[in-house]
Parts: structure tokens; C-alpha cells; sequence
């Protein structure tokens, strides 16, 4: 156990668990018992809430669906109780599309998927009681702050990028489950935020800060679907207009949902505006020319070359060529021909060897049963970049008229 843990007054680790079924419940107490944590197992969130009054606890977990109040109320009041406590929700994947209430209600540290991966649920446990510790460190230094004012500033920068990694965490998670939920784009969100990176790059952008901007935008481009009904989202067939009208607000629900995180919140104007279009017939706000963040416009010139390049249902993946000339096709009415120029600069090798690294995370998932860390996709990114030759051999020539159509 994390010694942290001791010196902020605790003898022992203690963790809450809530779950209003009983063979879960009793799962879940025997594997954090095992993994040597003080358990208290609770079936009613109500009685957990007079458990939480009695002592304190550094973290809690709770089901989403329970009887009473469900997750997102539990947390939320939890967090009055014990505001310090850090907060994991467990839920079934159908119910994702309501774990918006928890982000913005009770503070959640990672949402993590039932059936669990008893690996990744011990390891987000162990930083969340890690991570209790740290903020608990840093609020007493911060009452020293004029005795350590060096030590505290350090600290603050390590509890940011901290803070900042688990968020990442928890929304990559969502973003996961948004790609397995519609099964025709899986992966497409990891493809188009390198893609778009990249594209930023050739045009000049150097910033780290603005890049990483620019690619959690891209990432987290249609984190408004998570509002989007399953029958609207995962309809087979062309939607009528009052389905549209629904589908046509997911730029706003991801823009409203990023708004609560500080540091996402330059991000947010990509997810709002990725829907737009250069010459002003996209939506939301129906916005034309650079009156659209760079963000969106560089975006926008990924995800077309994504949704020609991958296997659709209606018909095969595109080659590079092909995807050019549609690319430029609609350069100056779809996309900005600047970004488009930026694009035609990168050589097809690149394109192929960022496609080639996703395609190596996405075996590692299918292969671990959860989504690797951000440091797994670094290091297969870092060891792809050393590569020179293409990996992949040429897709079949392009239809143009399913293209269009």
C-alpha cells in the first residue's frame, strides 16, 4: 500500500463499494479485500451515504443503476459529504449515455465498464487512493505555503499534469465507448486526432500547447453522440428530419459537456464547430470561412481523408490518390484550401504509418481486453516513426460515385 496513505492519517486504506447486487457487490469486496484494501460494501445507496457520515473514506465506487438514486445522484451527494474522497463510477455499457449527469454532478475520477477487466480495475483503484494521497499532500502544503513556497510550487505542476492525465483517462475511456457503440467508425476518433495533428504540424503550428489543443479536439470530436439515442445513432437506414434534428445537436452536447473541464475548454470550439463547413452550409451555427477555429478547419480535411481511406459497410477503403483528388475536389467549398494545401504536402507514407500505428493499439485491446494506456500508444508511435518504409500494401481503385453519393 501507498505509504502516502499513512501520513495523511490513515492507517489503513479504506475504499467504499456500493452495488445493488449482491453477487457483484460481494465480487467486487472480495477482489479489493484480496488486493489488501479495507472494504465496507454497502447494497443501498442510502445506507452508504450514513456509512460516508460516520467515517471517511479516500475512495468510493458506485454502480449506476441502483434503486433509490442512481449513480450520478449518489455521487453528487457523496461529494458534499466528503468532498475530498476520489470517485469511480462502474456501469454497464448501455448506460454510458448517462454518465454525463455523473461528470457534471459528482466529479468522477474514471468511469470503468462492467463486465470489468479485474487488471485495469485494480490499477485505477491503485491510483485513485495514490492520487487521494497526493491532493491530500498538497493541501497541507499548501497551509505552509510561505515556509515552502518552492516545494508547493512543484507540486501544484505535478498535481496538474496529474489531474489533467486521469481526465485524458476517463474521456479516452468514453471515447472507446462511443467507437465500440457504432461499430462502422471503431477507431476513428484516434485516427482522425493524429491525422489532424499532423496536418497542424505541416502547416507551421509548433506550439505543443496548441497542438495537443488541436488534437483533443479532434479526439474528442463526437463525444456529443454520448447524448445521441442508440435508435438515432445506430439506425441502419437515412434519417427522417426529426432524427436529424436530434443527431444535429451532438456538437453542442460534446461542447456542453467539455465545458466543465478547464483545461478541455479551448478544445471544446473544435467539437462545437467540427461540423461546419468552409463555405458556410455546415451546422451548427452555419459558420463560413476562418470565422471557423483552425481547429475545426484542420479537422475537417481529417476526417474526410478517413472516411474515404477506412472499410465502410456500402463499400471498400479508397487509395491515397483517390482521396486526394476528392480532397481537392471540394477544397474552398467543403475545406479550407490552405488546410488542404498543408495536406497535399505530407507524403502518403506518413499517412499509412499513423493509420499502421492505431491498427497496433487496436490489437493490443483485442488482445489485453481494455484500452492500453496513453503511454503504450506513445511508445508504438515512437517506434513506428523510426520506420521508413510504407506497411501496407495499396487498396482497390476508387468509385467515385459512391463517394459522392
Amino acid at each position: 500500500m501507498s505509504g502516502d496513505g499513512l501520513s495523511m492519517g490513515f492507517d489503513i486504506e479504506r475504499l467504499l463499494v456500493v452495488d445493488d447486487e449482491g453477487p457483484i457487490l460481494h465480487a467486487l469486496q472480495r477482489t479489493f479485500e484480496a488486493a489488501g484494501y479495507e472494504v465496507t460494501a454497502c447494497l443501498d445507496p442510502a445506507e452508504a451515504l450514513d456509512r460516508l457520515k460516520e467515517r471517511p473514506y479516500q475512495v468510493l465506487s458506485a454502480d449506476y443503476m441502483m434503486p433509490g438514486m442512481t449513480g450520478a445522484e449518489f455521487l453528487a451527494r457523496a461529494r458534499a459529504l466528503q468532498p475530498e474522497t476520489v470517485r469511480i463510477l462502474i456501469t454497464a455499457a448501455h448506460d454510458f449515455s448517462a454518465a454525463v449527469d455523473a461528470i457534471n454532478n459528482g466529479e468522477i475520477f474514471r468511469i470503468l465498464a462492467k463486465p470489468w477487466n479485474r487488471v485495469e480495475l485494480l490499477g485505477t483503484v491503485r491510483q485513485a487512493f495514490d492520487t487521494y494521497a497526493l491532493r491530500e499532500k498538497n493541501r497541507q502544503l499548501t497551509a505552509l505555503v510561505q515556509k515552502q513556497n518552492g516545494e508547493l510550487a512543484d507540486l501544484n505542476k505535478g498535481l496538474e499534469k496529474l489531474v489533467q492525465e486521469r481526465t485524458t483517462n476517463l474521456l479516452d475511456g468514453m471515447v472507446a465507448v462511443l467507437d465500440y457503440r457504432d461499430t462502422e467508425t471503431q477507431w476513428h476518433s484516434r485516427r482522425v486526432s493524429r491525422f489532424t495533428r499532423r496536418i497542424a504540424e505541416q502547416l507551421g503550428i509548433s506550439d505543443e500547447r496548441e497542438l495537443r489543443t488541436i488534437e483533443m479536439g479532434s479526439l474528442l470530436h463526437d463525444i456529443g453522440k454520448i447524448g445521441v439515442r442508440d435508435a438515432v445513432l445506430l439506425k441502419p437506414g437515412p434519417l427522417d428530419q426529426e432524427e436529424w434534428v436530434e443527431m444535429r445537436e451532438h456538437p453542442r452536447l460534446g461542447w456542453a459537456l467539455l465545458q466543465r473541464i478547464e483545461f478541455l475548454r479551448e478544445a471544446s470550439e473544435i467539437v462545437l464547430q467540427h461540423q461546419e463547413r468552409y463555405d458556410g452550409s455546415g451546422y451548427p451555427a452555419g459558420l463560413k470561412g476562418e470565422a471557423i477555429v483552425l481547429g475545426a478547419r484542420l479537422f475537417a480535411v481529417a476526417d474526410t481523408y478517413d472516411a474515404i481511406t477506412s472499410d465502410r459497410p456500402y463499400r471498400r477503403a479508397q487509395p491515397h490518390a483517390a482521396a486526394v483528388t476528392e480532397i481537392q475536389r471540394v477544397s474552398g467549398t467543403q475545406l479550407d484550401p490552405r488546410v488542404v494545401h498543408a495536406f497535399c504536402a505530407v507524403p502518403e507514407a506518413e499517412w499509412v504509418s499513423i493509420r499502421g500505428e492505431v491498427e497496433q493499439i487496436s490489437l493490443l485491446e483485442a488482445q489485453w481486453g481494455w484500452t492500453p494506456p496513453r503511454r503504450v500508444f506513445d511508445l508504438i508511435h515512437d517506434a513506428a516513426s523510426k520506420q521508413k518504409a510504407a506497411r501496407s500494401d495499396p487498396p482497390p481503385p476508387l468509385d467515385l460515385a459512391a463517394i459522392k453519393a
